[in-house]
């Protein structure tokens, strides 16, 4: 573990050959294991479980009860709620190893996963897109996506704050104005007719 001025508690264990960026806090009864890599600024709550060669960007907050397996990598601001699921295996099977070839899952940075949503390997979540509790995402999810159900399905665009955008697609709370381009939400700039 890194001397800098990240806090770990008492109860929690950090393996060997970890690197834990400036300001991390670490809670309660977590586990992080060698080769792991976490950013500066981030929160792990009670019970996380950070596991062999994992890469947590900066500001990374995740919440009570959850792993983050081999194979799965956070970038920046990403929000992982409380017991959410990642997994690396699409045919997992006790008695046959994989030899850590784990299936890659990328959640870009500003993500939202809510609580105890499942997020099945392979796929990439697009940045600012939001996961709604309780949905289970089976395929690669689109930048600023609202995505719920079982199996999760696009219903809506989320701004970069957070808010869901209406039909409009300006946001109520920021202000922000975005507009529809080959079914990808873009920032619409105040100034785009000025060269």
């Amino acid at each position: 573990m890194n001397n800098n001025n990240s806090f770990m508690h008492e109860s929690s264990y950090v393996d060997g050959d970890v690197k834990i960026g400036n300001g991390t806090k670490i809670w309660h009864f977590c586990h992080i294991q060698s080769g792991a890599i976490i950013g500066e600024n981030c929160s792990l709550g009670q019970n996380v479980n950070v596991a062999n060669n994992v890469r947590i960007g900066n500001s990374v907050k995740i919440q009570n009860n959850v792993s983050v397996y081999e194979g799965v990598e956070l970038e920046d601001y990403v929000f992982c709620g409380p017991s959410m699921v990642f997994t690396n295996d699409t045919t997992p099977r006790a008695r046959y190893s994989k030899n850590h070839k784990y299936k890659k899952t990328v959640v870009k940075h500003d993500a939202t996963l809510g609580a105890n949503c499942t997020i099945v390997c392979g796929h990439t979540i697009g940045e600012y897109a939001t996961i709604a509790a309780g949905a289970v995402v089976t395929k690669d999810v689109k930048p600023h996506a609202l995505m719920a159900g079982v199996p999760a399905k696009q219903i809506g665009w989320v701004c970069e704050c957070g808010q869901v955008l209406s039909e409009t697609l300006i946001c109520k709370d920021c202000k922000k104005e975005y507009t529809l381009e080959n079914e990808t939400l873009k920032f619409k700039c105040k100034y785009e007719n000025i060269k």
